[in-house]
């Protein structure tokens, strides 16, 4: 460890938390280093013991980068109070998080990892990531409304981003994506007068969905993750990656 790191680079470094939760978890008061609670900003050097509700962080594991077919009906949370979360469906040995959301009512694609590292970069949509999604709607789909979807719609108070859309059949289009805002298709779609029947997520970035079936899982290939992490790295360094809420921080012996 280098000497005077700040203690939220130190945690997420260890792969236990990103620095935006653990900011969090500071200002609760949940932090200690050497038996006294630290503030915003406090630094930890070798030898130090850092601590989260009184017990000691885990050592950082290997990174692990997985791809779900997520089914309708999970939801990408880790609280354990909320049922269906993904936590729960993966029943994964350790700790990993999902890379963003997909809505309980859609299916297809979604990361999990449990590298804090590489969140904030793939979630920014100033990088431009694309987002690729096949979605049926109720009616016929026209040439306006793809136009209309592709120059921006507004919703949520903004407009959004321009996006690629194209025809695969009557009642289904794809769309590609920069960007993620709550439901943004499916609020697209109504404020256009269409209604989402189906939602599936078959692409991020370069990872395709591919023949994965609805509920099956995979380790990412060394293919997929080289040309993920170098398109990151060229996408520039962020801070403060994104990680589940702080209800659902806990460290357990």
């Amino acid at each position: 460890m280098q000497l005077n790191m700040r203690i939220n680079k130190y945690i997420s470094e260890t792969g236990f938390c990103s620095r935006r939760e653990t900011n969090r978890l500071i200002a609760a008061g949940r932090i200690s280093i050497n038996g006294e609670v630290c503030e915003e900003g406090a630094e930890v050097q070798p030898g130090d013991l850092v601590t989260i509700d009184g017990k000691v962080i885990p050592p950082r594991e290997e990174p692990v980068y997985l791809m779900l077919n997520k089914p309708r009906g999970i939801v990408c949370t880790h609280a354990k109070h909320v049922a269906g979360n993904i936590a729960d469906y993966m029943n994964y040995p350790s700790r990993i998080f999902p890379i963003g959301r997909l809505d309980k009512d859609s299916e297809g694609l979604i990361l999990l990892t449990n590298d804090g590292g590489i969140v904030n970069r793939m979630m920014r949509a100033e990088h431009g990531h694309e987002k690729e999604y096949v979605v049926t709607v109720d009616q016929p789909v026209t040439d306006m409304f793809l136009n209309q979807m592709a120059a921006g719609v507004a919703i949520l108070n903004t407009v959004t981003l321009p996006c690629r859309t194209y025809r695969i059949s009557e009642h289904v289009l794809g769309i590609v994506l920069t960007q993620g805002l709550n439901r943004q298709i499916r609020r697209m779609c109504k404020e256009l007068g269409y209604r989402v029947l189906e939602l599936r997520r078959e692409r991020i970035m370069n990872v395709q969905l591919g023949n994965l079936k609805v509920g099956e899982w995979r380790v990412l290939t060394k293919l997929e993750l080289q040309q993920l992490l170098h398109t990151l790295k060229a996408s520039g360094n962020d801070s403060a990656p994104i990680e589940p809420q702080p209800s659902d921080v806990t460290i357990t012996n």
